[in-house]
């Protein structure tokens, strides 16, 4: 008699894990979100619909003058480059030399970009 469960043991098992893919399937979004702002789901409870997007950007407003950001240096550092969030942002890209300092010839190629 004991031969016996080990296959009514698998068999069981096996049925159960069968069951729970079913159920997790249920909790599988309903609607496929197409600019994932909008989500829909099914719960236990009743449908959840998540309404999700990006804050606005901030209002950054037109560069500012070389002097103004380079405190009359020949260069910007990025320390001084934080002052305008969106250069200290694009920092690394700006700097085209790569040499931690972004000169007037750079910050005027990095404007007309912007």
């Amino acid at each position: 008699m004991m031969k016996y469960r080990k296959p009514l043991l698998t068999a069981l098992v096996a049925s159960s894990l069968l069951l729970a893919g079913q159920v997790i399937a249920q909790d599988a979004p309903t609607t496929a979100p197409a600019d994932q702002a909008t989500v829909t789901l099914n719960t236990p409870s009743g449908e959840l619909t998540v309404h999700s997007s990006m804050p606005p950007a901030p209002a950054a407003g037109p560069a500012p003058a070389f002097d103004q950001l380079s405190g009359g240096s020949k260069y910007i550092t990025e320390q001084q480059a934080a002052a305008y969030p969106l250069l200290a942002n694009d920092f690394l890209y700006a700097d085209h030399n790569r040499d931690g300092r972004i000169s007037q010839q750079e910050y005027k190629n990095w404007t007309a970009q912007k």
